[in-house]
């Protein structure tokens, strides 16, 4: 009898992506753009895998798959507990980084449903980002969106601007409310918005918009906790919800 041995095909070799611009935004939130590899190609709310010293850890990308670089938003994870992010908060422009050459994930947007309502904590929103940015390019239409986006500190939130500017220009596509969960400290004094954990205030905003279980997908990303208590609080309203888990260093 004759045994075949069926080799298994390489893995794709890695691509280099330089650094081309870091903006520090609190002592552990930056931006970061970096290179598209030639021939990269990926869906609105898939994430990269990036790496240095032969350490990778993959990334939601905030960029429209249009756009030609990658835009990327990065919680720092301190030692012990974090092993990529130490090493990219001493990189900026020029420096290299490893990229695997094929996007991944399956939490993109699902045209089927007309309503969408976006739940997320600080990092969470960067799937939200690319969908919105991709929606507009495209010039699709049938759909509204509906972010909310939750933080500790005002400071966290750093596309709030973008979508407040979408809300406000095109309010029949966009609805935008940020919460922040600590409006006593001193860190977050003149907030005068929503507050409270974003995974509080789901129920309220889903019943102010009209969203039904028959028009609506619930999408949440960021904070395991935070997704669970979601689920928990929608899914019993017969509501589906898609998730996309942002553990530290995941």
């Amino acid at each position: 009898m004759t045994t075949i041995r069926r080799r298994r095909p390489p893995k794709p070799k890695l691509a280099e992506s330089r650094i081309i611009e870091r903006r520090d935004i609190t002592d552990d939130l930056m931006l970061m753009w970096i290179e598209k590899p030639e021939g990269f190609s990926f869906k609105a709310g898939q994430y990269c895998t990036i790496g240095r010293d032969g350490i990778e850890r993959a990334y939601s990308i905030v960029s429209a798959p249009h756009e030609e670089t990658l835009e990327l938003f990065v919680e720092l994870v301190p030692l012990p507990d974090g092993v990529l992010t130490p090493l990219l908060w001493e990189l900026g422009p020029g420096d290299v980084l490893s990229i695997r050459p094929r996007a991944k994930g399956i939490f993109t947007f699902k045209p089927k449903y007309p309503n969408h309502l976006l739940v997320s904590t600080v990092t969470g929103v960067v799937p939200y980002v690319s969908y919105l940015r991709d929606y507009l390019h495209r010039k699709a239409s049938g759909h509204r969106f509906y972010v909310l986006m939750g933080a500790s500190y005002a400071d966290e939130f750093v596309y709030d601007e973008e979508l407040k500017r979408l809300a406000s220009d095109l309010p029949d596509l966009v609805s935008f409310v940020p919460t922040i969960s600590r409006p006593d400290e001193e860190r977050n004094d003149g907030w005068s918005g929503e507050k409270g954990r974003v995974n509080t205030i789901v129920e309220k905003y889903a019943e102010k918009y009209g969203l039904s279980p028959e028009d609506t997908l619930v999408y949440a990303c960021g904070h395991p906790g935070m997704i669970e208590e979601v689920k928990d609080r929608m899914a019993p309203r017969g509501f589906t919800v898609e998730e996309e888990r942002f553990w530290k260093e995941d």
